[in-house]
């Protein structure tokens, strides 16, 4: 029903579920006042001194911005807090976060990237909050590598928030996938896109095309074809890139379309794509299939890949079947 709240919607899935105990409500709880904090400063970041580097250079080798490292703290501290978690896992950290001893420990970990596209920010452009949940699958009060480093297709749930000209949250448990938008007002998320489908075939293509010369040459080839004129097909399709990958992704999962951030093959430090499994490929991947739609990493659906390390990098084509599958065939040689 539009306009209920996102804490009602959860609650009445609970009560779907004879198994639930409310532990993921409150987790998910948590996650959503954590993700208005980030909103608010997002909304005045123009006004404060949060704008500008921290000096410090994360796991990826990239310098952290300030509402970057004050995302990731507002995230962690509360869901530390939460007592539904295990471990935490983030893109700003290089290892896994353990929960402090002072709290009590649930059977969740926690997977996210806390202000993705924060290149964005100086230019007041969308940026987002992206996350994944698993459960503990490992034996034991405290949480293992190994219970981070799992395939997408075990997720609990995934989502993300997307702080633009309004702030949404997009999740899914499995069950299809709801947008609620944030009423600043009641401060109260409020479904306004009720079991999203993505169409099976878009009209749009969304990738740097300034890595054109990094690509091998049958993504080159796709790409090309993308942009050719033929009516029967429908084509050309329309370019659209901001540079953030939750706002591209949000774009097309209503829109339709492809995004892709191909392998960078004349790029040593970038072998494997630049996108991280854990933290955006698979959370959107699960996404993406809730709405009907796909990812892949142009030769393995990308909830199939087997982690074999906490930063793991793929290469990543998602948004549209129809779209991704055609993608797969050029990649594959067999356009």
């Amino acid at each position: 029903m539009v306009g209920m709240t996102v804490i009602e919607h959860l609650l009445i899935k609970q009560k779907e579920s004879p198994e639930a105990t409310g532990a993921f409500t409150r987790l998910l709880t948590e996650l959503i006042v954590a993700a208005k904090v980030i909103s608010r400063e997002v909304n005045r970041a123009g006004l404060v001194d949060i704008l500008g580097y921290t000096g410090r250079i994360n796991i990826q080798e990239e310098r952290v911005r300030k509402l970057d490292d004050f995302a990731n703290h507002t995230i962690m501290e509360r869901m530390e807090k939460s007592g539904q978690l295990c471990a935490m896992a983030s893109e700003e950290d290089p290892d896994l976060i353990e929960i402090s001893k002072e709290y009590p420990k649930g059977n969740y970990i926690l997977i996210f990237d806390p202000l993705d596209g924060s290149s964005n920010i100086d230019v007041n452009a969308s940026i987002g909050t992206i996350f994944s949940i698993h459960r503990k699958v490992t034996p034991g009060e405290e949480a293992t590598l190994a219970d981070a480093l799992q395939k997408g297709s075990k997720q609990v749930a995934a989502g993300y928030f997307i702080y633009g000209s309004s702030t949404m949250m997009v999740y899914t448990t499995g069950s299809g996938v709801y947008g609620f938008t944030l009423f600043p007002g009641l401060g109260e998320f409020l479904l306004s896109h009720e079991d999203i489908k993505i169409p099976e075939r878009g009209k749009i293509y969304s990738v740097n095309e300034g890595n054109y010369n990094y690509w091998d040459e049958n993504v080159r080839r796709f790409v090309d074809y993308l942009k050719e004129s033929d009516k029967a097909t429908k084509r050309p399709y329309t370019s659209r890139y901001i540079g953030a990958l939750v706002a591209d992704f949000h774009r097309n999962l209503l829109k339709g379309g492809i995004f892709m951030y191909p392998a960078d093959t004349k790029d040593p430090k970038k072998p494997h794509g630049k996108l991280r499994l854990l933290c955006e490929a698979a959370p959107l991947a699960f996404i993406v299939e809730q709405a009907g739609g796909y990812a892949s990493t142009g030769y393995e659906r990308i909830l199939d890949v087997e982690p074999q390390e906490l930063h793991q990098r793929v290469p990543l084509f998602i948004g549209s079947r129809e779209d991704v599958l055609l993608a797969e065939e050029f990649i594959q040689g067999k356009r």
